[in-house]
């Protein structure tokens, strides 16, 4: 179980995450959404412990996440894979190489400093890559690949590191809407065949319903929905997004469903703030 007590992250005089308390069972894949700077971001790096929480805390088991430093923090990050917009690959390294960094805080110091990977380990990365299907780039520099193909080598290196919990910030905001539904199929399937926690971050409603069992929004730093995919409806997106009837925008926009044009142009308006959803947080 992760749990999120009245967690709070401020920044000078701005309050980004405002007492924040959720629980997250072992196995459950998590949709957060929200507007731009609704704290969706600085809440999932609150939980890898990239930033510090100011206030509340944040454990998992009888880990108390929030407090531990040095290598238990480092195991921690370990345990709790990080999947950003950016992907945060080395260019100029190999797709296998780049997979197999997933390794490093399961290693001692001297073998990560010579850069020497066992044959297990190489097969083991060489497998992430075929289940995601880009085995075929291995040899190739990461930064040769598409930002789809980017993406999912940051997922296979996440796959590396035999994480308990998986975070992805905001991991479709940059791809087309295949690539996107590639990214997704692939954190869904990781999150049911191997019973891996993943919670995400998302712009596009269509991706939380279909994909999350269980969504979170957030606005002006506070969670003001919690509750399945299925409760997710207008007045609940409109108190999400803080959005009035003058805002009308259809949810077909967002979408990262690959549809005829005519089903398109078919799909309900609904109260949102385009600019918000359509641009990365």
């Amino acid at each position: 179980m992760l749990e999120l007590t009245n967690v709070t992250r401020r920044f000078g005089a701005n309050t980004a995450v405002d007492a924040v308390t959720v629980s997250i069972p072992q196995g459950q894949m998590v949709g957060v959404i929200g507007r731009s700077g609704a704290g969706k971001s600085t809440l999932l790096r609150m939980i890898n412990r990239l930033i510090d929480p100011s206030d509340g805390s944040i454990s998992f088991g009888d880990k108390q996440v929030s407090a531990i430093k040095g290598r238990e923090l480092r195991d921690w990050q370990r345990d709790c894979a990080m999947i950003f917009q950016q992907f945060n690959l080395v260019p100029r390294l190999d797709v296998l190489t780049n997979v197999l960094l997933g390794r490093l805080n399961h290693r001692n110091t001297i073998l990560n400093l010579l850069n020497i990977f066992s044959a297990e380990e190489r097969a083991q990365a060489l497998m992430a890559l075929e289940r995601l299907g880009i085995e075929q780039t291995a040899l190739q520099r990461a930064g040769t690949l598409s930002g789809g193909q980017q993406q999912r080598v940051a997922i296979a290196r996440a796959l590396m590191q035999s994480p308990k919990v998986i975070l992805a910030d905001e991991p479709i905001a940059s791809l087309d809407p295949l690539n996107a539904k590639i990214v997704m199929d692939s954190l869904k399937d990781i999150n049911e065949r191997d019973g891996i926690t993943v919670v995400t971050n998302l712009h596009t409603l269509d991706t939380a319903r279909t994909y999350c069992e269980r969504v979170i929004g957030m606005f002006h730093g506070k969670v003001v929905f919690d509750g399945p995919a299925s409760d997710l409806t207008s007045d609940a997106v409109k108190m999400i997004y803080g959005s009035t009837a003058e805002n009308e925008i259809s949810e077909a926009i967002t979408s990262t469903s690959i549809k005829e044009s005519s089903e398109t142009e078919k799909a309900p308006a609904m109260s949102l703030a385009s600019a918000e959803i359509a641009s990365p947080a």
